[in-house]
């Protein structure tokens, strides 16, 4: 018992910010800025604040890593894979490019610009796939620091906000249909909360086929997390074998990855959840309660890797992981409506 009561006070904490956060996002008019978000904003700006209180770093610890994976497998429930079939081939299509665009792209600009890799990856992940969510996903297995999350979920967050305005004048001025525009919202904006801001803001058919697509995006953080894990091993191993003395390109050739040490089983759960849903087993209005509790953590998670962040610290990443940000969001943008054009369907 008197383990749990260290962690108590943080966890706490971080709930009256996840309350206080969802209060804010509701009362900004069509939920523009995601409550996750707020939270990790608030979460900064309160870091100095709560840096004095040490006993709260257990709870947010706790909460920022281990809650965390608990809202990303409850996340399951929300999508299933008939979402991929309705949307269509269409969609599917053009999210290779789009995918291949942000982790391709984000990948060579990142070397270009001199980034940490890491920063660069959640960058791309977050525009690749779907915002905060992704980069909450892929940021244990890598084992990225608390500030390269919160500035890859600033990043997305300040071009979404952007494009949540543009979107709508520039899908009018195409003159796009709904599928159209649904699929463009869908695949090229990122966090949820700016996507069905952005599609209904054009016309509820195009609001429910950006939703769609949206939640489709999604189900790529299956491959992407395994493909990071990966990744992530085998450059701790090189890093390993380079410390040592007379080490031969052989060497590095026979670096081994021990798939069971690293494989992220929290994503098992995340796969579970989604199955069970696709095949019936888990009912709309349970699938609606679970997606609200997989959310609330996720805004819990996120107050907390804001309350661990110092905001001064942040500050000294400087403009270029922002200019990247920008870069590749712009890309994705782009790409996506290059591919629709070349299919008919603008």
């Amino acid at each position: 018992m008197s383990h749990f009561k260290k962690y108590l006070s943080g966890i706490l904490v971080t709930i009256l910010l996840a309350l206080l956060a969802n209060l804010l996002s509701c009362l900004i008019p069509y939920n523009l800025i995601s409550a996750s978000v707020i939270a990790m904003l608030l979460g900064m700006l309160l870091n100095p604040l709560a840096a004095k209180f040490t006993n709260l770093n257990y709870g947010f610890e706790f909460t920022a890593k281990k809650l965390l994976r608990v809202a990303i497998i409850l996340m399951g429930a929300s999508l299933s894979f008939k979402q991929v079939l309705e949307v269509g081939k269409f969609s599917l299509f053009v999210m290779t490019f789009t995918l291949i665009t942000a982790f391709g792209g984000g990948h060579l600009l990142g070397r270009v610009l001199k980034m940490n890799w890491r920063l660069s990856s959640l960058i791309s992940a977050g525009t690749g796939i779907c915002g905060g969510s992704a980069v909450a996903a892929i940021a244990p297995v890598i084992e990225a620091e608390d500030t390269d999350i919160a500035y890859a979920i600033s990043a997305t967050f300040i071009f979404d906000i952007i494009m949540v305005v543009l979107f709508p004048i520039m899908g009018r001025y195409f003159g796009m249909s709904d599928l159209g525009f649904g699929l463009w919202t869908g695949t090229a904006v990122n966090d949820t909360s700016s996507v069905m801001a952005a599609g209904y803001a054009f016309s509820d058919a195009a609001g429910h086929y950006a939703v769609i697509v949206k939640l489709t995006r999604t189900l790529s953080i299956i491959p992407v997390v395994l493909m990071f894990s990966l990744i992530n091993q085998h450059l701790k191993a090189k890093d390993n074998l380079s410390s040592e003395v007379s080490v031969t390109e052989e060497d590095y050739s026979k670096v081994k990855i021990e798939l069971s040490k690293i494989f992220p089983w929290f994503i098992l759960g995340f796969l579970a959840l989604v199955i069970i849903r696709s095949v019936g087993l888990i009912s709309n209005s349970l699938s609606s309660n679970l997606g609200s509790i997989s959310k609330f953590l996720m805004v819990m998670s996120l107050g907390a890797i804001g309350f661990r962040t110092n905001a001064k610290k942040l500050a000294k990443s400087g403009f270029i992981p922002m200019l990247h940000g920008f870069i590749i969001s712009a890309l994705v943008v782009i790409v996506s409506f290059g591919v629709q054009l070349l299919l008919g369907q603008i």
